[in-house]
Protein backbone atom coordinates (compact mmCIF):
# COMPACT_ATOMS: atom_id res chain seq x y z
CA UNK A 1 0.00 0.00 0.00
CA UNK A 2 1.13 3.61 -0.87
CA UNK A 3 2.33 6.16 1.85
CA UNK A 4 -0.56 8.18 2.78
CA UNK A 5 -1.00 11.80 2.24
CA UNK A 6 -3.52 12.29 5.00
CA UNK A 7 -3.44 9.85 8.00
CA UNK A 8 -6.82 9.20 10.11
CA UNK A 9 -5.97 9.22 13.44
CA UNK A 10 -8.55 7.70 16.21
CA UNK A 11 -8.46 8.05 20.26
CA UNK A 12 -8.25 5.31 22.46
CA UNK A 13 -11.36 3.35 23.39
CA UNK A 14 -12.43 0.81 25.67
CA UNK A 15 -12.73 -2.32 24.57
CA UNK A 16 -16.72 -2.24 24.76
CA UNK A 17 -17.28 1.13 22.51
CA UNK A 18 -14.20 -0.30 20.41
CA UNK A 19 -16.49 -3.26 19.85
CA UNK A 20 -19.42 -0.94 19.17
CA UNK A 21 -17.20 1.25 16.88
CA UNK A 22 -16.63 -2.01 14.85
CA UNK A 23 -20.54 -3.01 14.34
CA UNK A 24 -21.22 0.48 13.54
CA UNK A 25 -18.39 0.67 11.16
CA UNK A 26 -19.47 -2.65 9.42
CA UNK A 27 -22.65 -0.88 9.27
CA UNK A 28 -21.75 1.48 7.54
CA UNK A 29 -20.03 -0.83 5.10
CA UNK A 30 -23.15 -2.76 4.49
CA UNK A 31 -24.74 0.44 3.60
CA UNK A 32 -22.13 1.69 0.67
CA UNK A 33 -22.22 -1.84 -0.66
CA UNK A 34 -26.60 -1.66 -0.50
CA UNK A 35 -26.15 1.71 -2.61
CA UNK A 36 -26.58 -0.41 -6.06
CA UNK A 37 -29.32 -2.78 -4.86
CA UNK A 38 -31.83 -0.21 -3.25
CA UNK A 39 -31.43 2.38 -6.39
CA UNK A 40 -31.96 0.38 -8.56
CA UNK A 41 -34.98 -0.98 -6.44
CA UNK A 42 -36.50 2.50 -6.37
CA UNK A 43 -36.21 2.65 -10.70
CA UNK A 44 -37.84 -0.95 -10.92
CA UNK A 45 -40.70 0.27 -8.41
CA UNK A 46 -41.08 3.03 -11.00
CA UNK A 47 -41.04 1.01 -13.99
CA UNK A 48 -43.52 -1.38 -12.51
CA UNK A 49 -45.85 1.66 -11.76
CA UNK A 50 -45.46 3.19 -15.84
CA UNK A 51 -46.16 -0.81 -16.93
CA UNK A 52 -49.19 -0.68 -15.14
CA UNK A 53 -50.29 2.84 -16.89
CA UNK A 54 -52.49 2.53 -19.98
CA UNK A 55 -51.11 2.38 -23.53
CA UNK A 56 -51.44 5.73 -24.83
CA UNK A 57 -49.70 7.45 -21.21
CA UNK A 58 -46.65 5.09 -21.88
CA UNK A 59 -46.54 6.14 -24.89
CA UNK A 60 -46.31 9.70 -23.85
CA UNK A 61 -43.73 8.67 -21.48
CA UNK A 62 -41.46 6.85 -23.88
CA UNK A 63 -38.65 8.89 -23.27
CA UNK A 64 -38.98 9.06 -19.54
CA UNK A 65 -38.73 5.42 -20.31
CA UNK A 66 -35.27 5.48 -22.30
CA UNK A 67 -34.13 7.79 -19.31
CA UNK A 68 -34.66 5.22 -16.83
CA UNK A 69 -32.59 2.66 -18.30
CA UNK A 70 -29.81 5.85 -18.89
CA UNK A 71 -30.39 6.40 -14.55
CA UNK A 72 -29.46 2.48 -14.04
CA UNK A 73 -26.26 3.09 -16.23
CA UNK A 74 -25.35 6.07 -13.83
CA UNK A 75 -26.56 4.37 -10.40
CA UNK A 76 -23.74 0.94 -11.97
CA UNK A 77 -21.25 3.91 -12.39
CA UNK A 78 -21.20 5.40 -9.06
CA UNK A 79 -21.53 2.33 -7.81
CA UNK A 80 -18.21 0.98 -9.14
CA UNK A 81 -16.76 4.08 -7.97
CA UNK A 82 -18.04 3.28 -4.30
CA UNK A 83 -16.13 0.08 -4.69
CA UNK A 84 -13.09 1.73 -5.02
CA UNK A 85 -13.91 4.10 -2.08
CA UNK A 86 -14.31 1.41 0.59
CA UNK A 87 -12.01 -1.24 -0.90
CA UNK A 88 -9.16 0.54 1.80
CA UNK A 89 -11.36 1.07 4.53
CA UNK A 90 -11.12 -2.42 6.30
CA UNK A 91 -7.54 -1.03 7.25
CA UNK A 92 -8.91 2.92 8.03
CA UNK A 93 -9.11 2.79 11.54
CA UNK A 94 -7.43 -0.12 13.11
CA UNK A 95 -4.41 -1.36 14.12
CA UNK A 96 -2.76 -4.28 12.90
CA UNK A 97 -3.99 -6.45 15.92
CA UNK A 98 -7.09 -5.33 15.20
CA UNK A 99 -7.23 -5.71 11.33
CA UNK A 100 -10.77 -6.09 10.30
CA UNK A 101 -11.92 -7.92 6.84
CA UNK A 102 -14.86 -6.76 5.35
CA UNK A 103 -16.20 -10.05 4.14
CA UNK A 104 -16.34 -11.35 7.27
CA UNK A 105 -17.92 -9.31 9.61
CA UNK A 106 -18.65 -10.33 13.09
CA UNK A 107 -22.31 -9.79 13.13
CA UNK A 108 -24.65 -9.48 10.28
CA UNK A 109 -24.62 -5.74 9.23
CA UNK A 110 -27.86 -4.05 9.86
CA UNK A 111 -28.73 -1.13 6.93
CA UNK A 112 -30.86 0.96 7.49
CA UNK A 113 -32.71 3.58 5.27
CA UNK A 114 -31.36 6.79 6.43
CA UNK A 115 -27.38 5.28 5.96
CA UNK A 116 -28.25 4.43 2.94
CA UNK A 117 -29.28 8.55 2.21
CA UNK A 118 -26.24 9.10 3.71
CA UNK A 119 -24.25 7.20 1.08
CA UNK A 120 -25.99 9.27 -1.62
CA UNK A 121 -25.27 12.51 0.61
CA UNK A 122 -21.81 11.89 0.49
CA UNK A 123 -21.68 11.38 -2.93
CA UNK A 124 -22.63 14.91 -3.30
CA UNK A 125 -20.15 16.33 -0.85
CA UNK A 126 -17.65 15.01 -3.33
CA UNK A 127 -18.98 16.89 -5.80
CA UNK A 128 -19.14 19.40 -3.23
CA UNK A 129 -15.23 19.47 -2.03
CA UNK A 130 -13.45 17.95 -5.05
CA UNK A 131 -15.08 18.93 -8.45
CA UNK A 132 -14.71 21.96 -10.90
CA UNK A 133 -18.40 21.97 -10.93
CA UNK A 134 -19.09 22.56 -7.21
CA UNK A 135 -15.77 25.30 -7.12
CA UNK A 136 -18.06 28.20 -5.97
CA UNK A 137 -19.21 25.87 -2.24
CA UNK A 138 -14.93 25.20 -1.89
CA UNK A 139 -13.49 24.61 0.41
CA UNK A 140 -15.85 22.35 2.70
CA UNK A 141 -14.73 20.38 5.39
CA UNK A 142 -16.33 17.27 5.00
CA UNK A 143 -14.78 15.29 2.71
CA UNK A 144 -11.34 17.07 4.27
CA UNK A 145 -10.89 20.05 1.27
CA UNK A 146 -10.37 22.75 3.74
CA UNK A 147 -7.77 20.85 5.78
CA UNK A 148 -6.04 20.21 2.23
CA UNK A 149 -5.98 23.67 1.43
CA UNK A 150 -4.52 25.26 4.69
CA UNK A 151 -1.75 22.74 4.46
CA UNK A 152 -1.54 22.93 0.76
CA UNK A 153 -0.29 26.92 2.20
CA UNK A 154 2.17 25.51 4.33
CA UNK A 155 0.49 24.72 7.78
CA UNK A 156 0.30 22.01 10.04
CA UNK A 157 -3.49 21.28 9.96
CA UNK A 158 -5.93 18.52 11.72
CA UNK A 159 -9.07 17.73 10.84
CA UNK A 160 -11.85 16.62 12.86
CA UNK A 161 -14.74 14.51 11.10
CA UNK A 162 -17.07 12.51 12.93
CA UNK A 163 -19.15 10.65 10.34
CA UNK A 164 -17.59 7.75 9.18
CA UNK A 165 -19.12 7.88 5.88
CA UNK A 166 -16.88 10.70 5.06
CA UNK A 167 -13.83 10.04 6.69
CA UNK A 168 -13.76 6.59 4.42
CA UNK A 169 -14.80 9.15 1.16
CA UNK A 170 -11.89 11.63 2.29
CA UNK A 171 -9.57 8.79 2.41
CA UNK A 172 -10.19 7.35 -0.83
CA UNK A 173 -9.72 10.89 -2.17
CA UNK A 174 -6.75 12.47 0.08
CA UNK A 175 -5.14 8.94 -0.19
CA UNK A 176 -5.80 6.84 -3.38
CA UNK A 177 -6.89 9.81 -6.25
CA UNK A 178 -3.34 9.68 -7.90
CA UNK A 179 -4.62 11.86 -10.76
CA UNK A 180 -7.20 14.98 -11.43
CA UNK A 181 -10.19 13.95 -12.47
CA UNK A 182 -9.63 10.17 -12.17
CA UNK A 183 -13.34 9.31 -11.36
CA UNK A 184 -16.56 10.15 -13.24
CA UNK A 185 -19.88 9.75 -11.14
CA UNK A 186 -23.04 10.88 -11.08
CA UNK A 187 -24.37 13.02 -8.12
CA UNK A 188 -28.06 14.48 -8.75
CA UNK A 189 -29.05 10.37 -10.09
CA UNK A 190 -31.32 10.42 -7.03
CA UNK A 191 -33.03 14.22 -7.68
CA UNK A 192 -36.25 12.67 -9.79
CA UNK A 193 -37.83 16.18 -8.76
CA UNK A 194 -37.44 19.83 -10.33
CA UNK A 195 -35.27 18.95 -13.18
CA UNK A 196 -35.51 21.28 -16.06
CA UNK A 197 -34.19 17.82 -18.59
CA UNK A 198 -33.52 14.60 -18.26
CA UNK A 199 -29.98 15.34 -18.75
CA UNK A 200 -29.84 17.59 -15.90
CA UNK A 201 -30.48 13.94 -13.16
CA UNK A 202 -28.01 12.37 -15.03
CA UNK A 203 -24.96 14.90 -15.18
CA UNK A 204 -21.43 13.49 -15.16
CA UNK A 205 -18.85 14.63 -12.53
CA UNK A 206 -15.14 14.14 -12.36
CA UNK A 207 -13.18 13.98 -9.25
CA UNK A 208 -10.52 14.99 -7.61
CA UNK A 209 -10.64 18.47 -9.46
CA UNK A 210 -6.85 18.44 -8.12
CA UNK A 211 -5.51 15.22 -6.89
CA UNK A 212 -3.90 15.75 -3.43
CA UNK A 213 -1.27 13.08 -4.43
CA UNK A 214 -0.24 13.88 -7.20
CA UNK A 215 0.13 17.78 -5.38
CA UNK A 216 1.03 17.42 -1.63
CA UNK A 217 0.52 19.81 0.68
CA UNK A 218 3.71 21.44 1.51
CA UNK A 219 2.93 21.05 5.21
CA UNK A 220 1.55 18.48 7.28
CA UNK A 221 -2.14 17.43 7.55
CA UNK A 222 -3.82 14.53 9.06
CA UNK A 223 -7.45 13.86 10.38
CA UNK A 224 -8.88 12.94 13.48
CA UNK A 225 -12.03 10.98 13.42
CA UNK A 226 -13.97 11.08 16.69
CA UNK A 227 -16.11 13.72 18.73
CA UNK A 228 -14.41 16.99 18.80
CA UNK A 229 -16.22 17.70 22.96
CA UNK A 230 -14.05 14.56 23.88
CA UNK A 231 -10.94 15.00 21.53
CA UNK A 232 -9.80 18.24 22.19
CA UNK A 233 -8.99 18.79 25.55
CA UNK A 234 -5.31 20.11 25.12
CA UNK A 235 -5.96 24.02 26.89
CA UNK A 236 -3.21 26.58 24.99
CA UNK A 237 -2.65 24.35 22.16
CA UNK A 238 -3.47 26.17 19.07
CA UNK A 239 -2.56 28.76 16.85
CA UNK A 240 -6.36 28.48 14.83
CA UNK A 241 -9.28 26.55 15.02
CA UNK A 242 -11.30 27.16 11.23
CA UNK A 243 -15.19 25.93 11.69
CA UNK A 244 -17.09 25.35 8.58
CA UNK A 245 -20.77 24.22 8.75
CA UNK A 246 -19.95 23.18 12.49
CA UNK A 247 -20.78 24.46 14.87
CA UNK A 248 -24.29 24.35 15.28
CA UNK A 249 -23.53 20.83 15.14
CA UNK A 250 -23.80 20.59 18.56
CA UNK A 251 -26.36 19.99 21.27
CA UNK A 252 -25.30 22.81 22.96
CA UNK A 253 -23.26 25.14 20.99
CA UNK A 254 -21.87 26.92 23.88
CA UNK A 255 -20.17 23.52 24.52
CA UNK A 256 -18.51 24.02 21.29
CA UNK A 257 -17.54 27.57 21.88
CA UNK A 258 -15.59 27.07 25.34
CA UNK A 259 -14.06 24.18 23.97
CA UNK A 260 -12.68 26.07 20.92
CA UNK A 261 -11.44 29.32 23.40
CA UNK A 262 -9.73 26.34 25.66
CA UNK A 263 -7.40 25.18 22.80
CA UNK A 264 -6.89 28.33 21.10
CA UNK A 265 -3.44 29.85 22.49
CA UNK A 266 -3.59 33.47 23.80
CA UNK A 267 -3.88 35.32 20.92
CA UNK A 268 -4.69 32.67 18.99
CA UNK A 269 -7.25 32.61 16.47
CA UNK A 270 -10.68 31.25 15.29
CA UNK A 271 -12.38 31.43 12.45
CA UNK A 272 -15.79 30.15 11.35
CA UNK A 273 -18.18 30.43 8.14
CA UNK A 274 -21.86 28.69 8.39
CA UNK A 275 -25.25 28.76 9.00
CA UNK A 276 -27.35 28.47 12.25
CA UNK A 277 -29.26 25.20 11.24
CA UNK A 278 -28.99 23.33 14.52
CA UNK A 279 -28.85 19.56 13.31
CA UNK A 280 -30.63 18.43 16.98
CA UNK A 281 -33.12 20.91 16.49
CA UNK A 282 -36.58 18.65 15.92
CA UNK A 283 -34.81 15.22 16.98
CA UNK A 284 -37.38 13.94 19.42
CA UNK A 285 -34.57 11.52 20.45
CA UNK A 286 -31.90 14.81 21.17
CA UNK A 287 -31.66 17.18 23.41
CA UNK A 288 -31.18 20.90 21.77
CA UNK A 289 -31.32 24.64 22.19
CA UNK A 290 -31.11 27.03 19.65
CA UNK A 291 -29.86 30.37 19.89
CA UNK A 292 -30.22 33.07 18.00
CA UNK A 293 -27.12 35.28 16.08
CA UNK A 294 -27.62 38.01 18.55
CA UNK A 295 -27.34 35.09 21.44
CA UNK A 296 -24.56 33.62 20.23
CA UNK A 297 -22.69 36.40 19.84
CA UNK A 298 -23.08 37.38 23.51
CA UNK A 299 -22.00 33.80 24.19
CA UNK A 300 -18.33 34.48 22.65
CA UNK A 301 -18.14 37.71 24.55
CA UNK A 302 -19.05 36.32 27.79
CA UNK A 303 -16.33 33.31 27.00
CA UNK A 304 -13.72 35.74 26.48
CA UNK A 305 -13.72 35.84 22.93
CA UNK A 306 -12.65 39.37 20.81
CA UNK A 307 -14.63 39.40 17.63
CA UNK A 308 -12.34 41.17 14.78
CA UNK A 309 -14.62 40.25 12.24
CA UNK A 310 -18.59 39.46 12.20
CA UNK A 311 -20.78 39.48 8.98
CA UNK A 312 -23.86 38.07 9.05
CA UNK A 313 -24.72 38.17 5.10
CA UNK A 314 -22.25 35.67 3.63
CA UNK A 315 -24.25 33.87 0.66
CA UNK A 316 -23.39 30.33 1.05
CA UNK A 317 -25.07 26.65 -0.38
CA UNK A 318 -24.39 23.21 0.42
CA UNK A 319 -24.09 20.44 -2.02
CA UNK A 320 -26.57 22.31 -4.20
CA UNK A 321 -27.53 21.21 -7.54
CA UNK A 322 -26.81 24.57 -10.14
CA UNK A 323 -29.60 23.15 -12.39
CA UNK A 324 -32.69 21.86 -10.08
CA UNK A 325 -35.45 24.04 -10.45
CA UNK A 326 -34.93 24.61 -6.26
CA UNK A 327 -32.48 26.18 -5.57
CA UNK A 328 -31.95 27.20 -1.61
CA UNK A 329 -29.16 29.16 -0.04
CA UNK A 330 -27.88 30.58 3.65
CA UNK A 331 -26.86 33.66 4.83
CA UNK A 332 -24.28 32.56 6.53
CA UNK A 333 -22.32 34.25 9.52
CA UNK A 334 -18.75 34.91 9.11
CA UNK A 335 -16.80 35.27 11.92
CA UNK A 336 -13.12 36.04 13.13
CA UNK A 337 -12.46 36.02 16.87
CA UNK A 338 -9.38 35.99 18.83
CA UNK A 339 -8.68 34.79 22.02
CA UNK A 340 -6.73 37.44 24.02
CA UNK A 341 -3.13 37.79 24.83
CA UNK A 342 -2.01 36.60 28.63
CA UNK A 343 -1.56 39.94 30.06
Amino acid sequence: MEPSTCDVDTPDYSEEIDEEERINFYNIIAAFRCYRANSLNHVNRKEAYLNSLPGTHQTMLANYRDHLQKVRYCIEANYKVIKHIIQDADCLFYNDSKSTNLSQPPVTPKVRNQDIQKVQITLKQIFRDWSVQGQAELPGAGLGRLIYEIAYRGYYCEGNEFSLFMLIASNFVLNRCVIENQCTFYPWVHQYVNNLSRGNQIEAVTFPDVSPTKFPPKGTMNMVAGDFLQIYRDENYWDCVATCFFIDCANNIIDFVEIIYNILKPGGIWVNLGPLLYHFSDMLTENSIEPTYEDLIVIIKSCGFIILKNKTDVTTKYSQNPTSMHQSEYKSIYLVCQKPEQD
